[in-house]
């Protein structure tokens, strides 16, 4: 295993357990366009992409309409979703022991920066990171390979080869390859076996006490 100064994590279905609050919020900007879900279990697929690319491509809607139920979803989600939400277990100790270790942690989400620094706050992890890149609230910067590389940027990074990208979807080990750092694919959050490993990252790995296997000295 070869030795990471800088830590970049994903934050939905990496760091925390967000599909309660996130499937809820797509549920009720589906209920605006009269569609009812039976089971919510069936909106897990929102998690990870942009939203609007989502809602486009499972539910066929325009980019007007996506651009609307973005807004719809966002209306429930900044009241309740938000918080409907919990830390994986080891988290808070892992991001302890990498900062005593004097490792950089950083922050890549698709999920608005704003969100993003009022979740970490409310679990009181904010203090590990150094720093946070997540999209903006017009939808623009909602790539992963862009979130990467801006957050490298705001750091000043320039060797990639310190780096290591930890993510649960496909969209953060695409991102990773794309702007030339190693990644790690997690299997305890939303995308499954297959997804990862059809696209290839370094390690994979099933649960926190293996990350901290691979990056804890």
């Amino acid at each position: 295993m070869k030795s990471y100064h800088n830590i970049l994590f994903d934050l939905d279905g990496t760091l925390t357990d967000s599909s309660l609050g996130i499937t809820n919020s797509v549920a009720y900007a589906l209920s605006k366009y009269g569609i009812e879900v039976n089971d919510n279990n069936e909106l897990k697929k929102f998690i990870g992409p942009p939203l609007v690319e989502s809602f486009e491509k499972f539910y066929k809607f325009s980019n007007f309409d996506s651009s609307q139920a973005v807004k719809f979803y966002r209306e429930y989600y900044s009241d309740k979703g938000i918080f409907e939400n919990f830390l994986y277990e080891g988290i808070e100790d892992l991001l302890i022991q990498l900062t005593n270790q004097g490792q950089s942690v950083l922050l890549a989400t698709s999920k608005p920066e704003y969100y993003a620094k009022i979740i970490l706050n409310h679990f009181n992890i904010d203090g590990y990171f150094s720093f946070v890149a997540g999209s903006n609230m017009d939808g623009s910067r909602v790539q992963k390979q862009e979130l990467i590389a801006h957050v490298l940027d705001l750091a000043g990074i320039r060797d990639k080869a310190s780096c290591i990208m930890i993510g649960d979807r496909e969209y953060d080990i695409i991102g990773a390859k794309h702007v030339g750092i190693d990644s790690m694919g997690v299997l305890f959050g939303f995308g499954s076996r297959d997804e990862l490993q059809r696209v290839n990252p370094e390690y994979l790995v099933i649960n926190v006490n293996e990350i901290k296997e691979h990056l804890l000295k």
